[in-house]
């Protein structure tokens, strides 16, 4: 209490310290001579500080000698008690009961504490406290939607206040962090960054949807796998659940579509932005709809229309955003001609002729584009760029003319092939060809083909000309002379044939497609064995006329997986051998059928083909019907399958059907370039025009496809199920394409 006292009565003088004395100075010497003079007695204002205790006095020599014995004894002296707190509070008490103390009460004579102000009330305050306090919002109903083990969504329980959750789903699954990452080891701390980067996700998306109010709960549940077995819930895999409040959805506001208004078919154009003042906001309709005007523009007249990006101003007041969209349509046009860059190698009259479009027809943007992949499918350039070009602006209310400017760069026009190969069907073959596909301008080429093998041997000399006096109408006159041994015949002809064909290509598979041509040919021909021996030799002088039809509902040329294909061929023949003349017509049928299942697609074909008008014998061996081989019966050789001889020498027919069905198989392999191809197939030959099915042959196999830019590469190993002892036990088929 004394130590208090005296510290406190140091605010009014200076506080000295000289070695172990303490003492108040006074601020004069009166005061010093007063109070030396009058000490108090309880209250001093001098404080007896002990002498400081040196090592030796507090551990003593005997400690010295035995250091455990002094230790236990302790401390000498009885210990004094400290203060106790019930003492301290009954002090406390007394002091306040007696007054305060003299010496401090003559210290604070005349000093007066001023009566604090009052403080003036605050208006903010009241006016505050005036306020009712908010109604709070009732949570909706949530159903949960289990994404996967580590991620739950809920949505309103209610479908009407978000319609397009089942969309928004789908979507964020695609785009989830949490999803895209997810792992058997996942912990607490991972899952929650992930979390993180997901909820900024979906409050994006909902403004992608047009809420932009809406708001997103994060809740992430479970404990660390592993090694916190001991701890309740640690067992628990860790879990994050998102609550997906939309709140209100915003609409369109005001459309700005800059000056396409000016367009003479601003109403046509205006309704293809399908958009209006107060539809729901949705950031992809925007898109969408801006590429649906822009083609709009492109195939209504508009070569030089431009479109600026689209900007969405939300005005949180209205609950409406504000979009901008300037278009400049830039004057509606006719096509006015094609102009070449090289009209020595392709004249402008040539492209003309295979554009789809005519002089004073409305300009389109897709027939500019078909111009650039005609001219790229004649296969004579290595680039071509197509641009439009003002040769007449628009005037009193009539459109201007463009002219297509066709610019490219020519490709090497000659080519040198060859091949050398092996194949149970063909024996050994060596196959050579030189082509000049541009030697007789505009698109006529020139080819020269030669094969030497074990079983055929052939020259030939073709003349092709491309887009004859039409797009895409094909001329070919071809002549060969050649020498082929079959499993059924051996030949040796001379023939010239002329063909006029408007076809399908990879670049423009067309749904109709046809042929017509005729022929003319010497052959001196013989079945192969007759009573055991080579037969004698027969000439055959045939002309013939013939035509053909495909109507293609397929999805693609080389490699369908959905559609049909259906092709009808008739060909009236005359024949003359040995003074007689045999009047006849050959007459075929195809249908296939493509259908996806999943990954997998099922295809399936049936072949029917006969001759009317002769006997079978009365036909040249070449151009009687047999069955067998990679594009037929597959697991017997060509045209291995049909009626035999005592010799066991195929005679053909005057009649064939043939089946086939086969799965293609997707694989993961090589990144889905893999298909494993399980088939079957069966025909019949018939000597008479009239199929029997006495002898039906069937073959099984198992395929592999290998998928590139420009078809399948085809590998199909296929073996007799009811063989004869005429036909090998396994047959291998390459080629390019799928079977059928």
């Amino acid at each position: 209490m004394d130590l208090l006292l005296a510290g406190g009565l140091c605010a009014a003088g200076a506080f000295v310290q000289d070695g172990t004395d303490a003492q108040v100075q006074p601020e004069d010497a009166s005061a010093q001579q007063e109070q030396t003079a009058a000490p108090s007695q309880e209250t001093p204002l001098r404080t007896e500080i002990p002498p400081s205790r040196t090592l030796d006095d507090l551990i003593p020599q005997s400690a010295v000698g035995d250091a455990e014995d002094w230790a236990a004894q302790g401390v000498d002296g009885p210990q004094q008690p400290g203060p106790q707190p019930e003492a301290v509070a009954e002090a406390a008490q007394d002091g306040l009961e007696e007054g305060p103390d003299p010496a401090i009460a003559a210290t604070l004579d005349g000093f007066e504490i001023p009566e604090p102000e009052r403080l003036e009330p605050d208006p903010e305050v009241e006016a505050l406290a005036e306020i009712d306090a908010p109604d709070l919002i009732e949570f909706p109903e949530l159903e949960e939607f289990q994404v996967s083990d580590e991620l739950i969504l809920a949505f309103p329980a209610d479908n009407d206040a978000f319609p397009e959750r089942t969309n928004f789903l789908e979507r964020f699954e695609m785009l989830s962090t949490v999803e895209a990452l997810e792992s058997g080891d996942d912990t607490v701390p991972q899952l929650a960054a992930r979390a993180r980067a997901d909820e900024e996700l979906l409050l994006e998306m909902l403004r992608t949807y047009g809420y932009y109010s809406g708001e997103v709960a994060r809740q992430l549940s479970g404990g660390r796998r592993g090694d916190n077995g001991d701890v309740a819930g640690a067992d628990i895999d860790p879990q994050v659940r998102f609550d997906i409040l939309p709140g209100e959805r915003y609409s369109f506001g005001e459309i700005d579509l800059g000056d396409l208004y000016d367009a003479p078919d601003s109403e046509e154009l205006r309704a293809s932005f399908g958009i209006e003042t107060g539809d729901p906001l949705q950031s992809d309709r925007i898109i969408e709809e801006e590429q649906d005007l822009r083609v709009a523009l492109g195939e209504s007249g508009y070569p030089f229309a431009e479109v600026d990006a689209p900007s969405l101003l939300i005005d949180h007041a209205r609950s409406e955003g504000d979009l901008s969209l300037p278009v400049e349509p830039g004057g509606k046009y006719v096509f006015g001609g094609v102009q070449s860059s090289d009209p020595d190698f392709l004249s402008g009259r040539h492209l003309s002729r295979i554009a789809r479009f005519e002089d004073g027809d409305v300009y389109q943007a897709t027939l500019q584009a078909d111009l650039r992949r005609a001219v790229i499918a004649t296969g004579l350039v290595t680039s071509v760029a197509v641009t439009p070009r003002e040769i007449e602006p628009p005037q009193d209310g009539e459109p201007g003319q463009v002219a297509m400017d066709v610019e490219f760069e020519r490709a090497p026009a000659r080519t040198i092939a060859g091949a050398v190969g092996f194949g149970t069907e063909d024996g050994v073959k060596v196959e050579a060809s030189w082509e000049h596909r541009n030697l007789f301008p505009p698109e006529g080429a020139l080819r020269l083909r030669g094969i030497l093998g074990t079983r055929e041997q052939l020259a030939s000399v073709t003349y092709k000309k491309n887009n004859f006096r039409d797009r895409d109408q094909v001329l070919t006159i071809d002549t060969y002379a050649s020498d082929i041994e079959t499993e059924a015949v051996e030949a040796r002809t001379i023939a010239l044939r002329g063909t006029f064909e408007r076809v399908s290509n990879l670049l423009f598979q067309k749904p109709l497609s046809w042929q017509a041509g005729a022929e003319i040919l010497y052959t001196d021909e013989r079945n192969s064995v007759e009573d055991g021996e080579p037969g004698p030799r027969q000439v055959y002088t045939i002309g013939s006329v013939f035509g053909s039809a495909t109507l293609d509902a397929s999805d693609d040329l080389l490699d369908p997986t959905s559609g049909y294909r259906i092709t009808g061929f008739a060909a009236p023949e005359v024949s003359r051998s040995l003074g007689e003349t045999t009047y006849y017509v050959r007459t075929q049928a195809d249908a296939s059928y493509y259908q996806e299942v999943g990954t997998t697609v099922l295809a399936g074909r049936v072949r029917a083909a006969a001759i009317v008008g002769a006997e079978a014998f009365e036909i040249a061996p070449s151009r009687r019907l047999y069955a067998g081989g990679g594009g037929s019966v597959r697991g017997y050789a060509f045209q291995a399958i049909g009626p035999r001889d005592e010799f066991g020498e195929a005679l053909g027919g005057g009649s064939v059907v043939e089946l086939s069905l086969e799965a293609r198989i997707q694989t993961g392999f090589l990144d889905g370039a893999i298909e494993v191809v399980p088939f079957i197939d069966a025909g019949s030959v018939a000597r008479s025009s009239r199929p029997d099915f006495s002898v039906i042959q069937y073959g099984a196999g198992v395929g592999i496809r290998y998928k590139t830019t420009f078809g399948p590469i085809r590998v199909d190993v296929g073996a007799p199920l009811n063989p004869t002892e005429f036909d090998a036990p396994v047959v291998v088929y390459v080629s390019l394409g799928q079977a059928f």
